[in-house]
C-alpha cells in the first residue's frame, strides 16, 4: 500500500506538486544552477563517469569483465596474475613502484554490470570498488554502441591507510591523497578504453584478444 500524501507532508524539505506550484519548483531548480561549481561540490564524495562507445554492448562488457583488460586501458595496473581460484588476481599499480594491487572482477551479464572490488597491498578487505554498467546506445541514445558508466565512491579508507603494516615503505604515497584527482585520471582511463574498443571495431580486431564470435 502506498503512503498517503497526508504522511509526506509531514516530511520537511520536500517539493511535490501537492504541496508547492510548479512555477516554485522551476525556480527553486534555477536557484540551484549555477554558471561554476567549486571541485569539491562536484567530486566531493563520489567519482562517476560516462562515455559513448561506438561498439556493440556485449563487447563492451566482455572486455570490462575480463580482468586483463586492465593492463591495457589503465595507465599503471600491470602484471595481473591469479592468486586463488576465487578470481583474486594480484599485480602492480605503477602508480607508485612498489605497490601491490588485488582486484576481484564480479560481473553480471544479464544486467551488464562488471564491478571492480580492489585494494592496494592486501587482498583480504577489497574495500576499493569501481561500479561499471554498459547501456544499449540504441537504447538511451537511439544511435548503435553502448553508453559506458563508471562510479567509485569515496570509501573512508582513503582518508587513511587502514593496513599500514602492509605498506612497502613509510614514504609512499596513499592512494587517498589522490582523490582530488580521480576524475581526470579515471577519465583519461575511460578515453584509453574508448580508442582501444573502437580502433577494434572499426578494423575488426577482436575485442577481447584470442576470443572471436
Amino acid at each position: 500500500m502506498r503512503v498517503s500524501d497526508e504522511e509526506l507532508a509531514e516530511i520537511p524539505g520536500l517539493a511535490r506538486c501537492e504541496t508547492r506550484s510548479m512555477a516554485e519548483i522551476v525556480e527553486q531548480a534555477k536557484k540551484a544552477t549555477k554558471d561554476s561549481y567549486p571541485h569539491e561540490e562536484v567530486y566531493g564524495d563520489f567519482c562517476t563517469l560516462h562515455t559513448y562507445i561506438d561498439c556493440p554492448p556485449r563487447d563492451v562488457f566482455d572486455y570490462l569483465a575480463d580482468v586483463h583488460s586492465q593492463e591495457e586501458y589503465t595507465f599503471s595496473v600491470r602484471g595481473l596474475q591469479p592468486v586463488d581460484d576465487t578470481g583474486l588476481h594480484v599485480g602492480w599499480d605503477r602508480v607508485d613502484e612498489m605497490t601491490r594491487i588485488f582486484l576481484r572482477i564480479e560481473s553480471n551479464p544479464d544486467a551488464m554490470t562488471i564491478d571492480y572490488h580492489a585494494a592496494w597491498d592486501q587482498g583480504e578487505d577489497l574495500w576499493m570498488i569501481y561500479l561499471f554498467r554498459v547501456l544499449p546506445a540504441e537504447l538511451v541514445l537511439k544511435k548503435p554502441g553502448s553508453v559506458v558508466m563508471m562510479t567509485n565512491c569515496h570509501h573512508p579508507y582513503y582518508a587513511e591507510n587502514p593496513y599500514p603494516e602492509k605498506s612497502p615503505g613509510p614514504d609512499r604515497v596513499w592512494v587517498g591523497e589522490l582523490w582530488r584527482y580521480f576524475n581526470a585520471g579515471h577519465r583519461i582511463e575511460m578515453d584509453n578504453t574508448k580508442a582501444i574498443l573502437e580502433h577494434r571495431q572499426r578494423n575488426g580486431i577482436p575485442i577481447v584478444p584470442g576470443v572471436v564470435r
